[in-house]
């Protein structure tokens, strides 16, 4: 398969646009889809302390015969553990679990604004990235106001916010003010989370013009807007063809169809699969 194409980040780092994402595999049943996912060229792991999985993904990796040097693993602070000592406790933890000395991508999971501590977890974050236990830094879920809040607090920007984002929500402003801010757009549930998306005619129209899957051709729209993808699944052949998305293109045209979908909506996407309070 052709090379992964990698975006730079605001730190001078750079990410893989397409990765593996381990949400709601079990910590027994994480291993094995993992080493397929690597060995069919995944480098870009996404894990979170919620997940319960950061152990398996730390053994897949440590039995890997790819240089640790080539993976970019990242995890995530839960909701729990925001402040600035707790954070630095809570990645002490995701690292030992990991068996990591350093990890490549830290993330706040959510911002739980009502709490009013993740600007002293962006601290701690910041702390790690000096010292060199983290490679880069970023956060999940989070709005402008909460990604200029940390820029202004703390003069560090996030490299990344990781946000739920499919042609059913594309994120247009969102996407646009990250832009505007040098924060590059990673995308979870890039396929939809059981919403039709893969069934949506115009979907399957162009899946059926450019010989690819639906979720290929989701997958596809995603890595032309520069957004990072990270599909999850545990089947074999889907975690192939989800790797699979560099030899074809997507025309202005199909781009625009697909990007419109989010407009044809009848129900709103639900935010999000915790509570973020």
């Amino acid at each position: 398969m052709p090379p992964v194409p990698h975006l730079e980040l605001n730190d001078g780092t750079t990410l893989p646009q397409i990765g593996y994402g381990v949400f709601m595999i079990s910590p027994e049943d994480v291993v094995a889809p993992l080493n397929s996912a690597i060995e069919t060229g995944y480098r870009l792991i996404d894990t979170a302390a919620a997940y319960g999985n950061e152990e398996g993904v730390g053994k897949a990796i440590a039995n890997s015969d790819v240089p640790r040097s080539e993976f970019v693993v990242t995890t995530k602070l839960w909701n729990d553990d925001h402040g600035h000592d707790e954070t630095l406790r809570a990645f002490d933890r995701s690292a030992d679990k990991l068996g990591l000395d350093t990890v490549d991508l830290y993330l706040i999971h959510f911002p739980r604004p009502a709490l009013g501590k993740y600007v002293d977890s962006w601290r701690a974050m910041v702390r790690l990235r000096e010292e060199g236990r983290v490679r880069s830094i970023g956060v999940s879920n989070f709005g402008v106001p909460e990604l200029d809040r940390l820029a202004e607090e703390t003069g560090v920007v996030p490299a990344v916010n990781q946000v739920e984002l499919h042609p059913m929500f594309p994120q247009d402003e969102l996407r646009a003010a990250h832009a505007e801010r040098g924060v590059i757009t990673q995308a979870w549930s890039p396929i939809g989370r059981n919403q039709g998306l893969l069934q949506h005619p115009d979907v399957v129209a162009i899946a059926r013009a450019v010989d690819r899957t639906p979720a290929q051709v989701v997958l596809r729209w995603h890595l032309q807007l520069g957004v990072v993808v990270i599909p999850k699944s545990e089947r074999d052949d889907r975690i192939r063809a989800n790797f699979d998305l560099t030899g074809f293109t997507l025309d202005a045209a199909q781009m625009a169809t697909l990007g419109a979908l989010g407009e044809q909506r009848c129900n709103p996407v639900p935010g999000t699969l915790f509570d973020v309070s």
